[in-house]
């Protein structure tokens, strides 16, 4: 049985790390405020290129972008790009776990995969287990922002334009609410052009005809690459604000737990120190019996 100077030291280091898990659930709460908050900033300027698309479309229908299936249909591709975003570290629960047997489920299914990695996380697991990965994006995962968002895609539309992948897909997980978490993948490019064309109810401009310079299409080209980097942004801010909400989950599980168990330990604690006074005094009991014997024989 522990003596109450072992529980008391217990007692003690179980509260020192319910004051980590308590800063870190504070931090996290801080982290996911302020990403959210510049997402919602920079919102209106994709929300403005997304609808620059659709009034090109509005205006001209026979488009032919790379960016886009073909009118005919899709085209099976060949070559799958794969933008994985994980965190950089763990104690997030399943948050890493199910972003990454995602991943390998999708990749699965083709013979030609490229695996673009954001998170230190991801890329030690892909490497464990022999996966080829074609760049990591370190330090991304806990600083996301448009800039590194840009790096991203730059890189990507790069070997999509030199026809070295034919689709890119993204990975990420999706804070659909407090208590949800949902992990997603999006096909980034190329796009479905139907996806960009206005209701018949909602064309407020249908009579409307623009104009162009130097084309739709040089403007087209112009504008996706933003409108890309975007979608990467705006999957990078998401995944991020749910690794803090899935900290913040397991952080509050492990200060409850540790509520718990200080409980259960105060317990103990009493019931030993109860233990040993009643130790303490049935053995003066007993040695004053003794002595006032010893002293009716004397």
């Amino acid at each position: 049985m522990a003596n109450t100077k072992e529980i008391k030291n217990r007692i003690a280091s179980v509260k020192n790390t319910q004051k980590i898990t308590n800063a870190m659930y504070l931090i996290s709460s801080t982290k996911m405020r302020k990403a959210k908050e510049e997402l919602e900033r920079t919102r209106p300027y994709f929300d403005m290129q997304e609808h620059e698309i659709r009034r090109i479309f509005q205006t001209e229908i026979d488009i032919t972008s790379r960016y886009f299936y073909p009118k005919t249909g899709r085209k099976l591709a060949e070559t799958y790009a794969y933008l994985i975003i994980t965190a950089d570290k763990g104690l997030a629960g399943a948050y890493n776990h199910n972003v990454t047997k995602l991943a390998e489920e999708e990749m699965s299914k083709h013979k030609k995969t490229k695996l673009y990695v954001v998170g230190e996380y991801g890329r030690r697991y892909f490497q464990r287990r022999n996966y080829e990965i074609e760049q990591s994006f370190l330090y991304t995962a806990q600083n996301p922002t448009f800039t590194r968002a840009r790096e991203i895609s730059s890189i990507l539309l790069e070997q999509y334009d030199n026809k070295e992948i034919d689709e890119i897909r993204i990975i990420y997980s999706d804070m659909v609410s407090e208590f949800l978490t949902e992990v997603k993948m999006m096909r980034l490019l190329p796009f479905d052009r139907r996806e960009f064309w206005t209701k018949k109810e909602e064309k407020n401009e249908k009579d409307v005809h623009f104009e162009f310079d130097p084309s739709v299409n040089e403007v087209l080209n112009r504008v996706i690459p933003g409108y890309v980097a975007g979608n990467i942004y705006g999957a990078l801010v998401d995944s991020f604000s749910a690794e803090q909400n899935a900290r913040m989950t397991a952080m509050d599980s492990a200060n409850k737990n540790a509520e718990s168990l200080l409980a259960e330990l105060q317990i103990e604690y009493n019931r030993v120190r109860q233990a040993a006074i009643t130790q303490e005094i049935t053995e003066v009991a007993a040695g004053a019996r003794a002595q006032k014997q010893n002293k009716q024989h004397s």
